[in-house]
C-alpha cells in the first residue's frame, strides 16, 4: 500500500512556498535555506561582472532584468525571439537540460551565436547553475523601439 500523500503538495514545495512568502511557522520573516538560492554572475556587455543571487526556479531572463542587466526578451519569455541571448560558462552548460528545438530553432537567428549560446528565458535557476557565469553578447537583435525598457514581471 502506497504512503499517503500530505494534502498541498510535497514538505519541500510547502517548504519553498513559506519561504518566498518570507514568513516562518511563528510569524517572523524566515531565513532562505541555502539550498533554495543560487549564486551567479551575469557579464553585461561592458565585461562588467554582476554577482546576482536568485532562488531555485526564477527565470535567467526575469532575474537579470530585475537587476538592471540590458536583457530584452521582446517576445517576454514566449519562445518567440532571440532577444534574451546568452552564453552559459562550461562547466554549467554541459549540466543543463538540452534545448528543445523551437529554442534551437530561435539560436539561429540570434547574432554572434556560439556553442554555449542558450535563451536566456529557457533556463530556470537551480542548483546545476551554482557559481555559473551568464555573458550577455556584445550585441544583439532588438526589437524595442523608442526607448523601450523591458520591465520584470
Amino acid at each position: 500500500m502506497a504512503a499517503p500523500v500530505a494534502r498541498g503538495g510535497s514538505v519541500t514545495r510547502r517548504l519553498l512556498r513559506g519561504v518566498s512568502r518570507g514568513l516562518s511557522g511563528a510569524g517572523a520573516p524566515a531565513e532562505e535555506p541555502e539550498a533554495a538560492l543560487v549564486n551567479v554572475v551575469f557579464v553585461d556587455r561592458e565585461g562588467r561582472q554582476v554577482p546576482v543571487r536568485g532562488r531555485v526556479g526564477d527565470n535567467v531572463l526575469h532575474l537579470a532584468q530585475r537587476h538592471g542587466l540590458e536583457l530584452e526578451g521582446a517576445c517576454e519569455a514566449s519562445l518567440a525571439c532571440s532577444t534574451c541571448h546568452v552564453y552559459i560558462s562550461e562547466p554549467h552548460l554541459g549540466r543543463l537540460p538540452a534545448p528543445d528545438e523551437r529554442e534551437e530553432d530561435l539560436l539561429d537567428q540570434a547574432p554572434l551565436l556560439q556553442e554555449n549560446s542558450r535563451l536566456g528565458c529557457q533556463l530556470r535557476l537551480s542548483p546545476a547553475l551554482e557559481g555559473a557565469r551568464i555573458a550577455l553578447p556584445r550585441l544583439t537583435r532588438n526589437f524595442y523601439v523608442d526607448g523601450h525598457v523591458p520591465k520584470p514581471h
